[in-house]
Parts: C-alpha cells; structure tokens; sequence
C-alpha cells in the first residue's frame, strides 16, 4: 500500500493552483492587449512566422517609400519638361515669324524675348527636389546648366554639368524605375537626353543661342531655313520626353496599388499569428476560474480530512 502525506497533497495542490494562476494571467493579458503571443515561448512557431512576415513587410514597405519618391520626383520632371515645351512652342512660333520680319527693331525685339526664354529655360531645367536636381544625372554638387551672359546681356552659353547616369530605385522585388532624365547626352548611347541629344537632333540651348545671335544680326532668313528645323527637332524630343513621362508615372501607380495591397494583406497575415481571439480567451479565462474555485475546494476537503476520515 503507497502512503500520501498530507504534506504531499499540500505540494500538488499548490503546484496545481500555480498553474491555474498562469494561464489564468495569460488569458487576461491576451483579452488586456489583443495579443496571443508575447513571449517567443508562447507559441515559437508563431513567432518565427510572425518575424518572416514583419521582415517582408518592412521590405514591401520600403517599395513603397521608394515609389512615394519616385511620383515625386515624376511630377516634378513632368512640370519641367512641359516647361521648356512651351518655349520651345514660342520659340517655333517667331522662328517661322522671323523670315517676314524686316525691321531692325523687330529683330531685336524678338532677339531680347529668345534671351528671355534662354534664362527662363535654364532656371526651369535647375529645379530640384529635396536637394537633387532631377535632370543632372547622379551629379548633384551643384545646378545642372550653367548660363554665361555677355557684357551686352546677351545669353554666350549654357554648360551642363550632369553627367548621363540616371538614379534609380527598387519598387518591387528585381524591379528598378528611374523618374530622373539627363539634361544633356551628346554621346550617341545611353539614356535619352532631354535638352541636347543628337540621335533626336535635339540641341535646345544651343539653338535658342542661334536664334538670339540671329536674330540681333538682322538674318531673318537663315532662321526660318536653319533654326526653325532644330527648334522643331527640340520640341519633338521634348514631346517624346512627356509621353515617357507618362509611361513611368503610369508604372508608379500600379506599383504603389500592389505595395498598398501587399501591405494590407501581410497586416492580416501577422494579426492571424499573432493577435488574441478574444471570444476563446474569455471562454478560457472563465474555465480557468471555475477550474480554479474547483481545485480550492477539492483541496481543502481533502487537507481537513482527519484520520478518522481515512479509517472510516
């Protein structure tokens, strides 16, 4: 016959009150918080899942930032190539004017207003954002173009400082997307470039300078047969510009559409794994309680007992 002390029964029923007591406070802290999982020794699976997905979110969540920035530097090469189409539009206009135009002083009416665009266009194409000029390149130490004027305020030259190398971005797992143009590439290869790019005949600054000389010479005609073809050529490369604009901010859209998606879902997924169902948590807690009151009871029947109680 095995014999169980009193002090035996004590030992169980306290260890057993004990762990009551834990999942009791378990139980209130999940309905307190809304977690189920706090601790990795809660439910370790769980929380390596849970950890897989907050490590993919902040990923999709830096898309995301990627793309904010992307649409922002978009609109802003948008407003600036649309900017200089403009001009070049005014200028196409007193290009095909010129070659009427006989009076000196007509001529260098029309040559101040070219100067004026010259000085307009420059100041559009240095726009930055957030510090970085968006037509430069990956050069942004200081303005892409800068303009030279002559003692007589006449437009000498614009230089570009940009170099040809387009910043980009990831917006998706494997995918880059460049916002950013090049003001200027006369090398034949590479990215396309807005302002000077002799593969479009584009060589927009340069051209104004021609129109500006030309005109303040009183050579009317050698603007309609010369300059007006590359003002037309400017405005082509520009256009073309514009509509691949639009492609990329087309891109943008969708992206930012899949990254707000993706977001919303991993959101679901890492509540599933680790959120608290509260109507089973409140059924557990009761049943606890009531499994607590029970070994209460149970116990101190059975530590009152007296020998005559064993012996009966």
């Amino acid at each position: 016959m095995i014999r169980v002390t009193s002090g035996a029964y004590a030992d169980r029923l306290i260890s057993n009150l004990g762990s009551i007591t834990a999942r009791q406070a378990r139980y209130q802290a999940q309905i307190s918080t809304g977690q189920r999982v706090t601790l990795p020794e809660d439910d370790p699976g769980a929380v390596r899942r849970a950890l897989d997905l907050e490590g993919e979110r902040g990923r999709v969540g830096q898309y995301g930032r990627n793309v904010t920035r992307l649409k922002e530097t978009a609109t802003t090469t948008n407003t600036v190539m649309r900017s200089l189409s403009k001009i070049a539009t005014r200028a196409g206009e007193l290009a095909v004017k010129a070659n009427s135009i006989r009076s000196a002083d007509d001529l260098k009416t029309y040559a101040a207003e070219v100067t004026q665009m010259i000085q307009q266009a420059v100041s559009s194409a240095n726009i930055n954002l957030r510090g970085d000029s968006v037509m430069a390149g990956t050069r942004n130490g200081q303005p892409p173009y800068t303009l030279t004027l002559g003692t007589d305020g006449r437009v000498q030259s614009v230089t570009y400082n940009g170099n040809q190398d387009i910043p980009s971005l990831d917006i998706a797992e494997g995918q880059e997307l460049s916002a950013s143009v090049v003001g200027s590439n006369p090398t034949g290869s590479g990215p396309a470039g807005l302002i000077e790019d002799p593969r479009a005949g584009a060589d927009f600054f340069n051209h104004l300078i021609q129109f500006q000389d030309q005109l303040l010479a009183g050579n009317g005609a050698a603007v309609t047969t010369t300059t007006a073809v590359g003002l037309q050529a400017d405005s082509d490369n520009l256009l073309r510009h514009i509509a691949a604009n639009g492609v990329v901010q087309g891109r943008l859209e969708a992206a930012s559409a899949t990254v707000s998606d993706r977001l919303l879902s991993l959101e679901g997924q890492i509540s599933g794994e680790t959120d608290a169902d509260l109507a089973k948590a409140l059924v557990r807690l009761n049943e606890t309680q009531v499994s607590y009151q029970a070994a209460l009871q149970t116990g101190g029947k059975i530590l009152s007992m007296s020998l005559m109680d064993y012996l009966r």
